[in-house]
């Protein structure tokens, strides 16, 4: 059901209307029907006081027995204006004379004119003006109001030595009189159409009263709230009600104005703290920004030193044993030569000083793939046939290894936006690492895998070992630069840095996962091409340090 908002004073002008009509109407009916009583009283009177004229004025022809005298009296008087009918009754209830023609024979006693006297065995002889009036319907239309006036035997009559009435009569007869009542009936009807048109000229006084009382005290002073209101709603605090109006109304607009103004000044209190606050927070940033630069400076450093000290360390060892080896070989060489005796000595020392200056190579070129910052070469490649290069190439070291390699490659795996030959370092670090901590155990399965994710466009690429797991504790650091858990002279701890680089570079990301006894998983996910991610990478900048 919609709602269908209606104005206050629209229902208050609605309301005062309705109740004014009805009262209006009330009113008016009880004053036509006020009206019409007081005139039939007034009517019943007359016709009560003409009644008992007639009687008076045909006494004396009754009262002789001349009754064509008498009849004669009240035809006359049946001529008057305003008279319908004149009729006498005799005690059994038979007309014996009637103003109208063709009246005669006898009238029921139990119908409604004669019931009134006639209800009990013994018939009434005094009987109230009011009870002895009737109103009755004409045949050709309109009312009649008919006086019935009973005619009483008096001592004069019953005395009297030529009429033979008994005293004990009381009644002789019944005058019934009729009035015609047109003239009061056209009296109601006008009175009804003053009184309606009157009620309708009040209902219309009032209703204007209504409704300028209602705009003025009402419906004005409410539609000034309501667009104060709605100002505050839009924080236009600035915007006062002033309503010249009752007393209540006043009230009211005061307390509004009150909030309105205790409002602006919280609002006032609110900017001036925002104000100050972002003053406060710009130069806490400030302030943050300056030490976050010392603290990187600070932190570059100590990297710097770190990794100066780590690569001093990597080179200093073999470089000191090629200075041994070089000193003892100038001991062994003499003026003439290299002694027969001492030749196998000498080349066993020149052959660790070869693979001695070869570890220095090595450092030094894992120490150059670490830094380099090259841009990727990026083309559409497919990643499986890439590890499958890979691992023919490492074939051979595997076997050494007495390692297995088991691969689970997606069949169905989309390219790859990716610089081959980097993915292919990725794939050599992560496999020989595998491979490694699995040799550790004396043998072992490499197992490695590629799987799509459609929905998020990216291939996972995933490398999992049987050797003997990571400590929790070393896991945070794995990828740090020339962090290693190989020991001495086996290894300087770049490779897995040099992955991650590589991976960060295209976009991706790496995931180490290990539990001791049970291998070590890492998880490379890449973007496939059309990626926004592959796409973003490939116009990037190259290959991002790792996070060490």
């Amino acid at each position: 059901m919609k709602f269908v908002p209606q104005k206050l004073a629209l229902k208050l002008i609605l309301s005062l209307t309705v109740l004014v009509a009805i009262v209006a109407g009330i009113s008016g009916f009880l004053t036509v029907k006020t009206q019409e009583q007081q005139l039939l009283d007034a009517m019943v009177l007359g016709a009560d006081q003409l009644s008992r004229a007639i009687t008076s004025a045909t006494w004396h022809a009754m009262l002789a027995d001349r009754r064509d005298a008498a009849y004669e009296v009240m035809q006359t008087i049946a001529l008057k204006q305003g008279i319908s009918r004149i009729r006498i009754f005799n005690k059994e209830g038979r007309i014996m004379f009637s103003t109208e023609s063709g009246d005669g024979g006898q009238v029921d006693k139990n119908a409604e004119s004669c019931a009134l006297c006639h209800a009990s065995l013994q018939p009434l002889v005094k009987v109230e003006v009011p009870s002895r009036a009737r109103v009755i319907p004409r045949k050709g239309g309109g009312r009649w109001l008919a006086m019935v006036t009973p005619i009483y035997n008096e001592p004069a009559c019953s005395q009297a030595a030529c009429h033979a009435h008994p005293e004990e009569m009381k009644v002789l007869g019944v005058l019934d009189v009729a009035f015609d009542l047109a003239p009061v009936d056209r009296e109601v009807a006008a009175s009804k159409v003053r009184i309606v048109a009157m009620t309708g000229i009040e209902i219309l006084l009032i209703g204007l009263f209504t409704i300028f009382f209602t705009r003025h005290f009402v419906g004005i002073p409410i539609r000034k709230l309501i667009e104060g209101t709605k100002a505050v709603s839009a924080m236009r605090l600035d915007r006062p009600i002033d309503i010249q109006a009752t007393q209540e109304m006043g009230e009211l607009a005061l307390s509004f104005n009150v909030m309105r103004e205790r409002l602006q000044e919280a609002v006032l209190e609110i900017n001036q703290f925002t104000q100050n606050l972002e003053s406060k927070v710009a130069e806490r940033t400030e302030q943050l920004n300056v030490a976050h630069q010392k603290l990187l400076q600070t932190d570059r450093l100590a990297s710097l030193g770190q990794l100066s000290a780590s690569v001093a360390h990597e080179i200093n060892n073999p470089l000191s044993g090629v200075l041994n080896l070089s000193m003892l070989m100038q001991r062994i060489l003499k003026d003439d030569g290299i002694p027969p005796a001492r030749l196998e000595e000498f080349r066993k020392y020149l052959a660790q000083i070869v693979n001695e200056t070869a570890r220095v190579g090595r450092i030094v070129s894992d120490l150059l793939a670490f830094s380099r910052r090259s841009k990727p070469q990026r083309t559409r490649a497919d990643f499986n046939a890439i590890v499958r290069t890979t691992l023919s190439l490492l074939a051979h070291k595997l076997k050494l290894g007495n390692v297995t390699a088991e691969l689970s490659l997606a069949p169905d795996l989309p390219p790859v936006l990716c610089d081959s030959s980097q993915m292919q370092q990725v794939v050599i670090n992560l496999v020989m690492n595998g491979a490694e901590a699995t040799h550790a155990k004396g043998s072992g399965t490499v197992f490695i895998a590629t799987r799509p994710e459609p929905e998020h466009a990216f291939m996972i690429f995933e490398v999992r070992d049987t050797g003997d797991g990571i400590p929790a504790e070393n896991l945070p650091k794995i990828f740090d630069p020339f962090f290693t858990t190989k020991g001495e002279g086996k290894g300087v701890g770049l490779g897995l840095a040099v992955v991650y680089g590589i991976v960060d570079a295209h976009g991706g990301e790496i995931d180490v996962r290990s539990a001791l006894g049970e291998g070590t998983t890492f998880t490379v996910t890449l973007p496939l091409a059309g990626n926004d991610a592959a796409e973003g990478s490939a116009s990037a900048p190259g290959a991002a340090g790792p996070r060490g």
